[in-house]
């Protein structure tokens, strides 16, 4: 049984006439069918937002269809769990509240209230924005889609905006939680000169796709460069959550942790690994462990671990390492 409140909805906006609405709302039904897995009756209701009666386009029509905008989004299936994460107690507490509102949508909405659904993540490279994204996806049990912007991003006038809009009409009919890595592709601060016109128009649209997005699609929004964002992008975004570079100890936490998994002992301590990497990432760090398995795995078990990370710690010291550029 469809909720109440999109029933009323859709008695409301048939018999005032407001297309807009009864479009919204059908959307909002065929989400919650595809939730409870009824993808048949999904299927006849996005079938009959797109056709009138008589067969032809109705005004309603989505302007392209689902298997059209699948292209512009990577489906991947969520395998993070939350748990595994090394985050920022604020940063997780934040998350766990999101998800509790998306879970209990239904107890807010008897008060008149919509869960959260909007998250905006920055820091530098490799600390954990993607696989945030992918956890909120494996908590919430929902699709994980990842935008491709090579994809997306078109020469022609218009072409970017318009692919956006498929992305967003596309998102609209499922519950799921939809990915932008590297924001400031798309969202790039419209006061800068040095943008075209182009660039300018997209962010506009993006910004009024991203307001009319409907609570039950969570979409998380990575930038390594925050300060290129628009500004009007931030308050859209009801969580504005910083993910910055681990701390040596926060690294030998991750590697403690790591330990805890291993048959054998490392032979060095989880805070004199993370010493000896220097500053490293949280995807670096990650690295190093799945390097460290690999290893352990091709010897069928046959190497000692100790004896296998003390060699992928001299092989990690004499890897080549990125130029200071400040």
């Amino acid at each position: 049984m469809a909720r109440s409140d999109l029933l009323v909805s859709l008695v409301r906006a048939g018999a005032s006439g407001d297309s807009r609405e009864l479009a919204t709302t059908v959307e909002a039904l065929i989400a919650e069918e595809r939730a409870k897995q009824h993808n048949i009756l999904a299927d006849r209701l996005e079938r009959a937002l797109r056709n009138n009666g008589k067969g032809g386009p109705s005004s309603l029509a989505v302007p392209d269809s689902a298997v059209r905008a699948r292209d512009y989004v990577l489906e991947m299936p969520p395998r993070k769990r939350l748990e595994d994460l090394f985050l920022p107690e604020l940063c997780e507490r934040a998350c766990r509240e999101l998800i509790e509102e998306q879970q209990r949508a239904s107890l807010l909405r008897s008060h008149s209230l919509e869960p959260r659904h909007r998250i905006l993540l920055v820091g530098p490279p490799g600390n954990g924005k993607t696989s945030l994204a992918e956890a909120i996806a494996e908590a919430l049990a929902v699709p994980f889609f990842v935008v491709r912007y090579e994809a997306i991003i078109g020469s022609f006038l218009g072409e970017t905006a318009s692919r956006l809009r498929r992305v967003f009409d596309y998102a609209r009919t499922t519950p799921c939680v939809l990915f932008f890595d590297e924001f400031d592709a798309v969202g790039k601060e419209r006061g800068d000169v040095n943008e075209t016109g182009e660039i300018k128009r997209v962010v506009t649209s993006l910004l009024m796709q991203v307001d009319g997005l409907p609570s039950y699609t969570v979409v998380i929004a990575a930038s390594n460069h925050s300060e290129l964002l628009d500004r009007a992008v931030w308050r859209r975004f009801q969580f504005r959550l910083e993910l910055p570079a681990p701390t040596r100890a926060q690294v030998g936490r991750y590697f403690e942790a790591f330990a805890k998994t291993m048959d054998g002992p490392l032979g060095v301590g989880p805070n004199t690994i993370a010493k000896s990497l220097g500053d490293i990432s949280y995807a670096e760090a990650e690295e190093f462990c799945k390097g460290v398995r690999r290893r352990v795995a091709l010897t069928l078990g046959e190497g000692a671990v100790k004896s296998i990370v003390a060699e992928q710690l001299k092989l990690w010291k004499a890897r080549a390492r990125q130029p200071d550029t400040g």
